[in-house]
Formats: structure tokens, sequence, C-alpha cells
């Protein structure tokens, strides 16, 4: 052998050594043959989650997303399945994203092409069931179906799409992720809760903690503003008493910028705005102001005591158009969803189709729903297992959330924190942060483009816990929305920006460009 071949064999077999141990079986894979062979591997043994690929093809790099093998499947009976893996600079690691709604499709799989960008091998599945998200009848007593809704399918998905990673690869994900919100946010909790097991880290947002007492909350919402279907506010009238909200509200976190903060502390009262003698414009009615403080509270009963953590917070009333029923006497477009969940997924048995909002008894119904929230239910504050694993969860929640009460958020972090022996105890492998002024999972008034991920890899992988996390408000951008952001965000397309602090401290300007983070400082509450 030549002194030349000698070295050049020499550095071949020391580069491979000094490769991570994926990269260099990667580097031996005959990517287009393993993805092929995926159909034929016997997946049907994976314990737990019976599964089965029925098509996998290799996808052509496009522009920033790398080639990859798209491989589609199900767990038996009924949870599809699909994974994309990429074919060069896998980081080794496996992510399942969480879907939103009533699930039902697998049309989520296209956030997947930021993440395997980042080198993920990324799954997502439908729940069990078929859907456009918004309609349930596929739950009509389907009790599998709701069971796969509730926890299974979560659970399933992620022992399946590691069994087909692994056939893949050669070797197991060393680092497992969960990342949701909405419904996703409850499958994030329920798998903490459940199979504590199943992931390294998790990231869950905007979870309906109560599935049924969130449902309960939107009608509640519904029929206080359009109460026998018929609206009680215009849009702009909704608009001008939202306008008077942040005027009374905007210095609560120390500077005048049309953000609330926390709206916890913004103290106004619609009783306020009441017309008086002569004055019409600018100002609402008695009705109408006890409808606003109705939603602000929350539901109730015959009694007046709370029967759910809160209603919605100061300061969401821009949304509230949409709750409204026509003045035609059209339905809200919330109430078709409602119609929805409590026609098929909410009572055992199910009223059905034939079921309308206006059949429902506040004093009797919702006291039926335990049986079905046992499924859904994602309030177990009981986490020890969780934190045993040496798992991290980050939990969010945007303060002007429309859809789910962010008072659920608390209350269960609270609940988390007593059962865990305090805050520091909590703190070490949970932790919640509260987004000022976004609403439901992103969008809304405030800074609401936030880097998970990167802060849950830096928990799990280097220890360092995220102390606070960068929330910006970027400019709009149609070919990629908000929440398939590529990161980091390019300084370019930054409007402003703040820090978001570990509940319960707060973020509150301190000086200096008010446009900066850097200009913001957390503060405990008092």
């Amino acid at each position: 052998m030549s002194r030349f071949l000698y070295r050049y064999v020499l550095l071949l077999i020391l580069g491979f050594q000094f490769l991570p141990m994926h990269a260099a079986q990667s580097a031996m894979i005959d990517y287009p043959a393993a993805c092929k062979k995926l159909t034929s591997i016997d997946f049907g043994q994976v314990l737990d989650a019976p599964s089965h690929v029925t098509s996998a093809q290799i996808i052509a790099a496009s522009g920033k997303i790398p080639a990859y093998c798209e491989a589609v499947g199900y767990v038996m009976p009924t949870v599809g399945i699909q994974i994309h893996m990429p074919l060069e600079n896998w980081n080794g690691k496996f992510l399942e994203y969480g879907c939103g709604g009533f699930c039902g499709s697998l049309s989520n799989v296209a956030i997947c092409d930021n993440l395997i960008a980042r080198g993920y091998a990324c799954i997502v599945s439908d729940m069990g069931h078929k859907s456009t998200g918004k309609d349930a009848a596929w739950a009509y007593n389907n009790l599998q179906g709701k069971i796969d809704f509730g926890y299974r399918a979560t659970h399933v998905t992620a022992l399946a799409g590691r069994a087909i990673a692994t056939a893949f690869y050669k070797e197991a994900p060393k680092r497992s992720y969960f990342v949701g919100c909405s419904t996703g946010g409850r499958q994030a909790l329920v798998s903490a809760q459940r199979f504590p097991y199943d992931f390294d880290g998790i990231i869950g947002g905007a979870p309906p903690v109560s599935q049924t007492g969130n449902g309960l909350g939107l009608v509640w919402t519904v029929q206080s503003l359009s109460p026998n279907n018929k609206p009680l506010f215009t849009p702009a009238e909704l608009l001008m008493v939202n306008k008077a909200v942040v005027a009374a509200c905007d210095m609560n976190d120390g500077l005048k910028d049309g953000l609330i903060g926390d709206p916890r502390d913004c103290k106004f009262k619609p009783s306020s705005l009441i017309c008086k003698a002569g004055k019409t414009d600018t100002c609402i009615t008695q009705q109408q102001a006890e409808a606003i403080d109705k939603v602000y509270t929350g539901q109730q009963d015959s009694k007046g005591k709370p029967t759910f953590t809160g209603g919605s917070e100061r300061g969401t009333e821009y949304s509230w158009p949409d709750f409204l029923a026509g003045t035609d006497g059209t339905p809200s477009s919330y109430d078709a969803w409602m119609h929805e969940e409590f026609r098929y997924m909410s009572f055992m048995p199910d009223p059905g189709p034939s079921w309308k909002l206006s059949d429902f008894d506040w004093e009797r119904d919702r006291k039926r729903l335990g049986m079905i929230e046992t499924l859904y239910s994602a309030g177990n504050p009981d986490l020890r297992h969780f934190k045993e694993s040496g798992a991290k969860f980050i939990f969010y929640q945007g303060w002007l959330d429309r859809m789910v009460m962010p008072s659920q958020a608390v209350d269960y972090y609270e609940s988390v924190v007593r059962q865990m022996g305090g805050e520091a105890n909590t703190q070490d492998f949970m932790r919640l942060f509260m987004i000022p002024d976004m609403d439901h999972c992103l969008g809304g008034p405030g800074a609401d483009t936030i880097d998970y991920l990167s802060a849950l890899e830096a928990w799990v992988e280097q220890g360092v816990a995220p102390d606070k996390l960068l929330a910006v408000k970027a400019k709009p951008d149609p070919a990629n929305p908000d929440w398939r952001r590529a990161f980091p965000v390019p300084e370019s397309d930054i409007l402003f920006s703040r820090p978001v602090f570990p509940y319960p401290v707060r973020t509150r300007y301190k000086s200096g460009d008010p446009s900066k983070a850097s200009s913001f400082i957390g503060v405990r509450p008092k």
C-alpha cells in the first residue's frame, strides 16, 4: 500500500471514529433502499403500538427543506401517521408534533418542514379518525375514537415513530420531543401525566386542560353575547370597548404602548361605559355592560357560584365578534363548533345530530360530563414520574387567548406547584410562560413568535433552564406563517421584542428603546 493510500485510509477510519455514531452510520445507508424497505418491515410487533407502513418514498430537496424519506401508515386500528426523516444531517433526534381542533388529518405535517431542516425526524398523527378538524361526527358513540383522541393516539404515535426511525437510520433516536398547542397542548399535558417516559422534553401551549369545561366556557361566551341567538353588540361596539380597556390599563407593564401585560392587573369595569342621559356614542347599555361582566367572570350556576376557572380576560374584546350571532339570526362561528362538540363528543351516550345548544340545561347537564371528561382530561397535577424520568416541560399560554381561557393554565400550574412541593421543586422540570397580549397559540397585538424548541433543547441537553424567553413581533409573511417560521427571525423582520419570564414573574419596562427586549425586566408581583 502506498504511503498516500495508507494515510487516506487512516484518515477515513479516524474520521468515522470521531463522527457522532448516527452520522457515521448515516454515511453508509442506502437511503432510497432503506426508505422503500419500510413497507416490507413487520411493525406489527411494536409493543403496544402494532403498526404498518403503507407507503414510503424519497422526497427531493426543495429550497431550505432537505431531501427526506416520507413514510405513511397507521397504528392499529385507525391511528393514521406520517413521518418525515431527513436523509442528511439527521441530528439523532425524534419529534412528534401535535394537532389542533378536533384533529382528523395529516395536513399539519407541513409544520415538519422547518423541523427536518433542523435535523429532526418528525411525525404527526390524525389522532385516530378522519375530520376537517372542525367536525366531530366521527366521535358519535365511537368509544375507540374517543379513547384515541383522548390519550392513546399520542402515545402509540411516539412508539411507532421511534420504531420506524430506528429501522430507517439503523439506530434508535437519542432524544425524543413533543411539541403542540391547543389540542396539541392538551396532548402534551396528557403525555406528561399518563405516559411520563415517552419524551425527554415537551412543549405544550394553550391546552384545554378540561376539554368539556373549556367547551362550556365557549358556550357561555356565545350565549352571553348573543342570548337567544340575537347579538347584543355590533363588532364596532366591541372594538370600542376594547379601546377603552386598553386605554384604562395600558400602563400595567410600565409603558404606554397599546399593550396590557398581565390582564389580571386591569381593573376596568364595563359599567364605566354605560351611557349617561343624552349620550349615545362611545357608550353601552346596562344590558351590554352586564353581558361583558358575564364573559369576564365565566360560567356560573344559578346561584352565581363559579363552575370553572374563569372567563375571558380584559383585552380580548377585539376578538369577540367571532362569538356574535348575525343580525339576521345566523349563528356565530363558534356556535357550529360547540354544536359539534356537544352533539358527538361530550356525553355518554351522545345526544346526536338533533341536539341544540338551547337544549343544554346548565344545572343538570354540566354535571353529566364527567364520564367522557375522564378520557380527555389533562388536569392531573401529579407529575412525579415525569420529573423522576429527568424530562423537562415548557408550558405556555397567551394572556389574550379567546379560545382557551388562560385561567386554566394558571390554575393547573399552581396545582402542580402545590402537588410537587413548591415553586422550586416544580421549576426544576416545568416552567410556565404566560405570553403578554398573545392570542390562541400565536397572534394578537403582542410579541408572539418564540423559539421554544431551542430553549427546550438547551434545558434537556445542556441543563440550561429557561430563565426567560425572547418573544418577537415579526412582520407578516404569507409564505411562511409565524408558527412555522425558521429561527432565528432576521432582525429586519422584527417589529419589536419582549422578554417573557417564568410565571409568576411579569415583564415590566425599565428604560431605553421600548422596541427592544433589553429595555424590560422581570418583576415578581407583590
